[in-house]
């Protein structure tokens, strides 16, 4: 009980002399929140990255593409494949007839709003039942297209990142003029990233006969995707892989995000580095500033332990501080903040916002209070260790 009360009368006395040390405290403080700052804005992108794509996968949805194919890009579905898949059983029926959507993609090349650059947005071709298997679509501007015009519903974060995509106005991708019908939310899905149309005019425009590259379909229950995958192994006519939709845009995510996160680790520890440095400087120099005053508390009778601990509190305090300094600030700024970046599967912008999760919050505060352990440490076993006698000589 004795050294708690020791250590508490030490820390008391070091953060009453916080305001004479203002300047180098305050020194350490910024470049840990510089750290966590930056750590937490990084991975923040590879977060929001994830979560716009897995936002976009269902859990009693399965996507079926061609065997062997990597992404839908590089899928085939014939008609005949579509017809077939949809008198499997483990399927969700209404009416007799499965809810699925046979579907197609091709990239078009649009205007950015942001200047005079062009980039990549796909287009894809959907047959109505999209809409039932996709129940976070809600149209929020304009109407439904109708099939067999000529007319595109824009993804909300297609209509931020690219021009002339406003209700009304028509834009000219491939071959085709279509008209702007509709502006529709996906709950921050990758589908907002998308231009919608009917499927037969898109094999129309782009000269795709009556093929697909993948079909979507409402499972009857949990256990119906490995009777549909049984049902599609055990047909000689079909040559298709059965996914679950929130696995694959999962998978999707992945080379990204950890390409993201690759580049975010090693970054923030060549910055904490530094920030380490900055923390030992300020501790070694709040200790020489206190010499005489921690000699009299030893020659008083308080312990080396209770001395140095409160050094290395001092410490992490501090750089508790900075970390949450840091961390509300990315969180301001970049927290919902919305960018686009290509998609490797389907060579297209993909718009997604920011994700500054308490995850990522709590790995920046971490991060922060291991940068103020080290950083306190050695600084912590000079104070104990200071010669008692030379040090009351000193002026």
């Amino acid at each position: 009980m004795n050294g708690l009360i020791q250590l508490f009368t030490v820390c008391a006395m070091n953060l009453r002399n916080l305001p004479a040390r203002l300047g180098a405290s305050a020194v350490a403080v910024f470049g840990i929140a510089c750290v966590v700052g930056v750590f937490v804005a990084v991975l923040s992108m590879a977060s929001g990255f994830q979560r716009t794509m897995t936002l976009a996968g269902a859990e009693d949805v399965a996507l079926i593409l061609r065997s062997g194919a990597s992404s839908e890009m590089s899928s085939n579905v014939e008609a005949q494949d579509v017809q077939l898949i949809e008198h499997l059983p483990g399927l969700q029926r209404q009416e007799g007839r499965a809810i699925g959507s046979a579907e197609l993609s091709v990239v078009v090349t649009l205007p950015m709003r942001s200047g005079d650059t062009d980039a990549n947005a796909p287009l894809r071709g959907v047959q109505s039942g999209a809409f039932e298997v996709r129940r976070n679509i809600e149209i929020i501007e304009g109407r439904h297209f109708e099939p067999g015009r000529s007319e595109l519903i824009v993804g909300r974060g297609a209509h931020h990142q690219f021009a002339d995509l406003d209700v009304g106005a028509t834009v000219r991708a491939g071959p085709t003029e279509w008209t702007i019908v509709g502006i529709f939310s996906a709950g921050g899905g990758a589908s907002e990233s998308e231009l919608w149309a009917d499927a037969s005019t898109v094999q129309s425009a782009y000269r795709r006969g009556n093929g697909f590259q993948s079909m979507r379909v409402l499972l009857a229950s949990e256990q119906a995707l490995d009777e549909l995958r049984g049902a599609i192994d055990s047909d000689p006519r079909l040559d298709l892989d059965v996914h679950l939709e929130s696995d694959y845009m999962a998978e999707q995510a992945q080379p990204l995000s950890q390409f993201i996160r690759t580049l975010g680790y090693p970054l923030a520890v060549l910055m904490a580095l530094g920030a380490v440095f900055g923390a030992i400087n300020t501790m070694y120099a709040s200790v020489s500033a206190r010499t005489r005053e921690i000699a009299t508390l030893r020659a008083l009778g308080f312990g080396a332990l209770p001395v140095a601990l409160s050094t290395l509190i001092e410490s992490i305090l501090l750089a508790l501080i900075g970390g949450v300094f840091g961390a509300v600030v990315v969180f301001l700024i970049f927290n919902g903040y919305t960018v686009s970046t290509i998609n490797g599967a389907s060579f297209s912008q993909v718009v997604f916002d920011f994700a500054v999760t308490g995850d990522l919050l709590y790995q920046g505060l971490v991060a922060a209070v291991i940068i103020g352990f080290i950083g306190g440490l050695f600084p912590a076993v000079r104070a104990a260790r200071l010669p008692v006698a030379n040090a009351l000589r000193e002026t």
